[in-house]
């Protein structure tokens, strides 16, 4: 466990959650306007209506503010999957990889921030745990598309899709809004293709 886990405070009781919940959301909103490096505890804690101390109290700095915005964004993907592997079986494999890219795009614009943390030194790497969730996530969707898919297949299919998904995020990070339509519909393409011959070629044995 790291030094800054352990000195941050954890809230007991409604009204400090709320508290620790407002100091986040102000930190999301001061790394997306800022970028994390230009990022200060000050505007932080201005931000979120906080004094400086009240914030550090919580967090000690804004590597664990960053820390804790990351793993509330893993949780968020991991409930949009969820809910995406619910509604696979009914969808085309076109249909799905629109699915996919749309559920991206949703949390992109949900989490402005996300792309600020997203090539920060935060001192940590994103858990294995929570990698190979992801895969398993998807892994169901393409065994729900195509029951005769093994599981070995299934979950190595689904690792080359996410890595197709992985690869929006730097371009639409830098693109003009534009720009970022165009390059949807290019990766949902990219993934429409190959996930058609994935699924099609596992059926045909």
């Amino acid at each position: 466990m790291s030094s800054d886990t352990q000195k941050r405070r954890k809230p007991q009781q409604l009204r400090g959650e709320q508290r620790m919940a407002a100091m986040l959301d102000a930190a999301a909103a001061v790394f997306a306007e800022s970028g994390f490096d230009a990022a200060t505890m000050t505007a932080i804690a201005e931000r979120s209506g906080s004094s400086i101390g009240a914030l550090y109290q919580y967090f000690p700095n804004k590597l664990t503010l960053a820390r804790a915005l990351r793993e509330q964004y893993g949780e968020d993907m991991a409930q949009r999957w969820s809910g995406l592997t619910t509604d696979a079986a009914h969808l085309s494999v076109n249909a799905l990889a629109d699915r996919v890219f749309d559920l991206m795009i949703g949390f992109f614009d949900e989490h402005p921030a996300y792309f600020a943390l997203l090539n920060a030194t935060l001192g940590y790497q994103r858990s294995a745990d929570a990698r190979q969730r992801l895969r398993a996530q998807f892994g169901a969707v393409l065994r729900q598309k195509n029951p005769e898919m093994e599981e070995e297949e299934a979950l190595r299919t689904a690792n080359v899709a996410l890595q197709i998904v992985k690869g929006l995020n730097p371009l639409y990070a830098q693109a003009s809004a534009a720009e970022r339509r165009k390059l949807v519909a290019e990766f949902k393409l990219a993934l429409q293709a190959y996930l058609k011959i994935r699924l099609h070629k596992s059926s045909a044995g």
